[in-house]
């Protein structure tokens, strides 16, 4: 007679931290949300914009002076994650003038470099202070907490 022994493997379920990350010198909040939260391995920026911090717009009527905003803004959230560009996976970009994507472009590749992250344009009727042109959400890679 053989016998059946069942075994179980105990496994223990890590959960990964979440943690909300944002710049005190930054606009503050439009809404109930952070600048970006970190979550295991991954960084989510919410969407950048072009405001100071008495939710002015920066840069006028000028999308390349909003989005030289913008993307300076997300270099300090991604260096307060431990993160550059060349960690950006994928960045999604809102524009009220899809057309105005070729005036965007060398700020982009200022910023990027040779990385080239995943992207995604939409374009949009408005966004959420009157003036805005862009506004600029990503998704990062993070580099292992120890």
């Amino acid at each position: 007679m053989s016998r059946t022994v069942a075994t179980t493997s105990r496994r223990t379920s890590r959960r990964a931290k979440r943690e909300g990350i944002r710049l005190d010198d930054a606009n503050p909040p439009l809404s109930h949300y952070t600048d970006a939260v970190r979550f295991g391995d991954l960084l989510f920026v919410s969407g950048v914009a072009p405001l100071n911090r008495n939710l002015k717009v920066v840069g006028g009527s000028d999308v390349v002076a909003q989005t030289r905003h913008v993307f300076h803004v997300l270099e300090k959230i991604l260096r307060k994650a431990g993160a550059s560009f060349a960690d950006v996976l994928k960045a999604t970009v809102f524009l009220t003038d899809v057309a105005d994507r070729a005036k965007i472009n060398p700020i982009r590749q200022q910023y990027f470099g040779k990385t080239l992250p995943a992207s995604t344009l939409i374009g949009v009727t408005e966004l959420a202070i009157p003036g805005m042109k862009v506004e600029i959400e990503a998704v990062v890679g993070l580099k292992k907490k120890r």
